[in-house]
């Protein structure tokens, strides 16, 4: 079994607060990993998986006399969006009882569950976000290759071949589209959404152009937004917002657009294996935005990712900002000798920032000029670490 990184935190987190939530998307392996540490803990638990009616029929009628009877184990509620009702009674028997490691939570994220709990367990829950498997997680093990073109979920990813992934991925998006997305509150039909993530793959690392995509499925603006909102709070995607420095610069306003696994990107696009997305004219969107999820994943939580973009076309695919100052930039350049354009210098002088890294596949670790170093996806966590961004 592959060690997830956020293990550490999910335990420290057990050892402090009544409840843990940890959110992700379906088949992120958050169940897998709560099952295995509960060997790591010095107290018994129970499971009940809300998606089956015979657990959730243990919590209908009389759900306080269950907890009551549970009060010494670490009950473990798994798909907690589908009982939301059940926030209010978890506050109450906290309060009653407020011991370390009550309650986990698992969860697919959406607007209204995130909502609710935050306001009836507030100080009193954590939340941790799951995410697919990340570089520094199956490195050296599973090359960037195969990771990049199968993405991060476990079952697609170590499948025996690409075939098998893609074959994986089909079932998976049906089911995200026909079951999960409208179970989490999504109102739009799954005809409605397969064209829209269709549409969507056409914009990976660009900015989302609104009017289009209305134009294009022959809905209002609004519900546009709002679809895009959901899928980011579903973690689907992922919208990376512009870096205000100057406000006498002409900066772009609009967030860039990214899928937030490759491999679902991949399948939407109809690339099923290497020689696929080599071929494809997509691959520089699909490399930046592989490299910016997992340098995101990896992040300290006070470090915030950015981009930055003028009007004058100066740009920078990340900035990463910790306590207001700007790190690191980084250029994410699919090829193994990068150059660099005007607009990249233009942007590095904009934000002076100390360490101003190109990242790229392969190529070895070198100086372009005295500001600005070349790395590749395998060594630039040791610039990164170095300052002192990484959990």
């Amino acid at each position: 079994m592959i060690t997830r990184s956020i293990q550490t935190e999910i335990l420290e987190s057990l050892s402090y607060l009544p409840a843990v939530a940890i959110l992700g998307p379906r088949q992120v392996g958050k169940t897998t990993l709560v099952k295995s540490l509960m060997t790591k803990l010095n107290k018994p638990s129970v499971y009940l998986d809300l998606e089956y009616y015979v657990d959730q029929d243990k919590l209908k009628v009389a759900p306080d006399l269950y907890f009551q009877e549970h009060e010494n184990e670490i009950v473990i509620l798994d798909e907690i969006q589908r009982m939301p009702e059940l926030f209010p009674l978890l506050r109450s028997m906290i309060d009653k009882n407020r011991q370390a490691g009550r309650f986990i939570l698992l969860g697919s994220a959406s607007p209204s569950l995130l909502r609710q709990s935050s306001e009836t367990l507030a100080g009193r829950i954590i939340y941790i976000e799951m995410q697919g498997l990340h570089y520094q997680e199956i490195a050296p093990n599973i090359s960037y290759q195969q990771h990049w073109l199968r993405g991060g979920f476990p079952d697609a990813l170590l499948a025996p071949n690409d075939k098998m992934a893609d074959f994986w991925f089909r079932g998976f998006v049906q089911t995200y589209i026909e079951r999960d997305l409208p179970n989490l509150g999504l109102a739009a039909s799954p005809e409605l959404m397969r064209n829209m993530l269709r549409m969507l793959t056409n914009l990976q690392g660009g900015i989302v152009n609104y009017t289009n995509l209305s134009d294009s499925l022959n809905i209002s603006q609004p519900t546009v937004k709002s679809y895009i909102n959901f899928l980011e709070s579903a973690f689907l995607i992922r919208t990376l917002k512009p870096y205000f420095t100057n406000i006498s610069k002409r900066l772009v306003k609009s967030p860039k657009f990214f899928f937030r696994d490759t491999g679902i990107l991949h399948h939407l696009m109809g690339i099923q294996n290497l020689e696929g997305l080599h071929g494809n004219i997509g691959i520089g969107n699909s490399w930046e935005g592989y490299v910016i999820q997992q340098i995101i994943a990896n992040l300290k939580s006070d470090v915030e990712p950015f981009f930055y973009r003028t009007k004058d076309k100066a740009e920078l695919d990340l900035v990463l900002v910790q306590n207001t100052h700007v790190k690191v930039t980084i250029e994410i350049k699919y090829g193994n000798s990068p150059n660099i354009s005007k607009g990249n210098t233009l942007a590095i002088e904009d934000l002076g920032a100390k360490i101003n890294l190109i990242v790229t596949p392969q190529a070895d670790d070198y100086w372009y000029r005295s500001n600005l170093r070349v790395c590749n996806i395998s060594t630039v966590w040791q610039y990164l670490r170095n300052e002192g961004l990484l959990n």
